[in-house]
């Protein structure tokens, strides 16, 4: 029962947010230097989890205001939640591109963005898409990257699941 409560305490600190902040931020400079220093193109779905990544780095920066208040660390968990949730729906999807490539099983040929923020005129170097989904160019352990964002995906899942339920543990 004591994990469990240090497990809550740490919830409610900013470090918790700050670590998840750090990690995420990490993820995405992974992304930048395998697409401006290895030279690997970016898909859209690329460019799509990319931006699920970024929903948990502003998850994190809302957790990170302040953890002790429960409505921020309830909205942090919240987005946390749901980028996470997308961002492995999305890694799903991008594996089986990868792995049935089929010119009726095929990703979008351009990024698609809101009108009122359209992120790859704005910063095409961050969100240009111009790889194709199905080319499997790099690897590690036999995982493609998006194989490893559901790692990723599902891992912060997790953490999130376990950052939630010990939320409820009643201190005696």
């Amino acid at each position: 029962m004591n994990f469990i409560f240090q497990l809550q305490r740490f919830s409610r600190s900013r470090l918790s947010w700050a670590l998840l902040l750090g990690l995420v931020i990490f993820f995405e400079l992974c992304a930048l230097y395998f697409q401006h220093v290895m030279l690997l193109a970016p898909c859209v779905m690329c460019i799509y989890e990319r931006i699920a990544m970024l929903g948990i780095v502003g998850a994190a920066g809302i957790g990170l205001i302040n953890p002790q208040r429960a409505l921020l660390r309830w909205l942090g968990f919240a987005g946390w939640g749901y980028s996470a949730y997308q961002g492995l729906r999305l890694s799903i999807q991008h594996v089986d591109y990868q792995l049935n490539p089929s010119p009726f099983n095929t990703c979008d040929l351009f990024v698609t963005f809101p009108s009122w923020a359209p992120l790859n005129q704005w910063m095409p170097w961050m969100f240009e898409a111009y790889g194709d989904c199905s080319q499997i160019s790099w690897q590690l352990f036999s995982l493609s990257m998006p194989q490893w964002l559901i790692v990723i995906f599902a891992g912060n899942l997790l953490a999130l699941s376990l950052m939630v339920a010990v939320q409820f543990v009643k201190q005696k």
